[in-house]
């Protein structure tokens, strides 16, 4: 064999032309085969299609050997008139209705592609324009919620959000705002007022100054729009005074908790009391505050038109919490006179200081400010974050600093203390995943992890023991007592700020916490990171913090601070 090789070898070498001919020869030959093959498998492919739908087939049954067929692997939407009428000219032929894909033609998968992008498009082509319209910042066009990107606004975008949300309109302003609403409480104005284009996205408008580019979303599901985001809040005791707690209130013979969600939903209230055979509608205010939950034994009788539901008694009222977003703390400026006073929003990094930030904007209608500058928390609607820190026009600063000289610039401080666990995730999340992203299990599972504790954790100590020392008027506040008594911890918040307490507008806030920036929760990992070392060392750290508020007469750290 080998001496037959060498002489081909030799014979090619000498003669070069017979060698590519061959190679020319070789190659068409291979493409004729494969066209035959082709061909026939596609033959093949219709001729089991058409079998499998008429029953007729000679051979054993699919099914019965186990698996599945092609239909059922790869299931497709049914198919409308419009279906491919964006794949292209190459479809169509003159007159006549674009010809139907065949399965095998071109190949499943890229059938499935082409479809797959043709149904995006259609997804885009949901919402209908609608107009350009006024707005106005203390009575805003559209009340549902609303979100901010001035960096990656697009109208798609805005749309998915809103209708994901069940609104039936969605709204752009000033090139990267987007608002959700039932209802427009506006003026329609000339298209030439609405001539700013979408931050990300060329050729498109977003509204413009307080104008808004309206959109409709003709195709959102009313099931989600009335029932899909209602939230249960609880069983609370009838308000004293029921004609101003509840302003709006309807008997219904066939109460549900579906009808009643519903009714308020259009007359655009937060919530929707059941109680009995009566719907209220309301928003959340000192004389009904939704702090003081019963049990839900009381309010168990069930609704008339709702088998499986509860709806209350005419003393005990069944609240949800609807889709239509409680506007009355959402408007946000600069504070109208420079302040003299800097105060410090002070936390080791991960505790949870934007989102502290967010809650104390919505609360006092002013915005924060920051030792650095964030350019992702900026086109997210922190618009102090471009303000020099010292500029005096933000209630106070977000700093993660902990030596002296830069402690004492400060006049006065909020503090924000988290359990070091949760705290140094929170931040390897941040680090290596984005402020509400996520680190990768070869970053958990690598050598960033561990150096990253040995790092970090002593300067979660060192940080609170320098605020102490150092700071002026300090209010400590742990993240954790933040979370389960938010009306209280901020109001303590407020305080030190030199802020009026507005209690509708911290109400408010209870309703619509979260934002934008609050990660949904650090992700459970499948194992416990920290080593038995790691926990020693951190739990020495706490041990010290813990001693040092002590001596300061101030609470210690919760019990759940230490290990499990």
């Amino acid at each position: 064999m080998a001496k037959i090789i060498v002489k081909f070898q030799r014979y090619f070498r000498r003669k070069p032309v017979r060698f590519f001919t061959f190679i020319i020869l070789y190659l068409t030959a291979g493409s004729v085969v494969f066209l035959h093959a082709s061909f026939e498998g596609e033959q093949v492919v219709s001729d089991n299609d058409r079998t499998s739908v008429e029953g007729t087939s000679n051979g054993p049954n699919v099914q019965e050997l186990g698996i599945a067929p092609l239909s059922r692997v790869f299931k497709e939407a049914p198919e409308s008139p419009s279906t491919h009428r964006r794949y292209g000219p190459w479809l169509k032929t003159p007159g006549k209705e674009p010809e139907r894909i065949k399965q095998g033609e071109f190949g499943g998968i890229w059938n499935r592609a082409l479809k797959g992008r043709s149904m995006r498009e259609q997804e885009e082509c949901r919402a209908k324009y609608i107009g350009c319209y006024t707005d106005d910042t203390r009575q805003r066009a559209l009340r549902g919620v609303s979100f901010f990107d001035y960096k990656k606004m697009t109208v798609f975008r805005c749309q998915d959000n809103c209708a994901e949300r069940g609104y039936m309109f969605a709204g752009l302003e000033f090139g990267a705002e987007c608002y959700c609403g039932h209802r427009i409480k506006a003026l329609n104005v000339s298209e030439s007022e609405c001539n700013m284009e979408c931050k990300g996205e060329k050729g498109n408008f977003c509204g413009g100054v307080n104008r808004l580019s309206i959109y409709r979303l003709e195709l959102t599901q009313e099931s989600a729009r009335r029932y899909g985001s209602a939230i249960f809040r609880g069983c609370f005791r009838r308000p004293d005074n029921i004609s101003l707690a509840l302003p709006v209130s309807n008997v219904m013979k066939n109460m549900s908790v579906d009808k009643c969600v519903d009714l308020c939903t259009e007359k655009e209230y937060p919530l929707a009391v059941l109680g009995g055979t009566v719907c209220h509608c309301a928003f959340p205010t000192t004389y009904f505050t939704l702090h003081e939950r019963e049990d839900e034994q009381l309010c168990s009788q069930k609704c008339i038109g709702e088998e499986f539901e509860s709806c209350g008694t005419s003393d005990y009222f069944i609240v949800y919490q609807t889709q239509v977003q409680d506007n009355r703390c959402m408007d946000r400026r600069f504070l109208p006179a420079r302040s003299k006073q800097l105060i410090a929003l002070a936390s080791f990094p991960g505790a949870g200081n934007t989102w502290a930030r967010h809650l104390i904007e919505l609360a006092t209608g002013f915005y924060t400010g920051s030792y650095y500058f964030d350019g992702s928390l900026y086109n997210k609607g922190f618009k102090g974050e471009r303000d020099h820190w010292r500029n005096g026009r933000t209630v106070c600063i977000k700093t993660h600093e902990s030596g002296r000289k830069e402690i004492e610039a400060f006049d006065s401080a909020v503090l924000l203390i988290r359990n070091p666990y949760k705290a140094l995730m929170a931040e390897f999340n941040r680090k290596y995943g984005g402020h509400i992203g996520f680190a990768s299990q070869a970053h958990w599972k690598g050598k960033e992890w561990p150096e990253f504790v040995n790092n970090y954790a002593p300067w979660w100590a060192t940080h609170t023991l320098d605020w102490l020392k150092y700071g002026k008027n300090v209010l400590v506040v742990h993240f954790e007592d933040l979370k389960k008594d938010l009306f209280i911890q901020l109001k303590r918040m407020i305080n030190v700020l030199g802020l009026p307490i507005l209690a509708d507008r911290l109400l408010c806030v209870e309703g619509q916490k979260d934002g934008n920036f609050k990660r949904s929760g650090l992700r459970k990992l499948e194992y416990d990171p920290y080593t038995e070392d790691m926990r020693k060392m951190i739990s020495n750290y706490i041990r010290t913090v813990h001693a040092a508020l002590k001596l300061k007469n101030i609470t210690g750290v919760p019990e759940d601070y230490y290990p499990r």
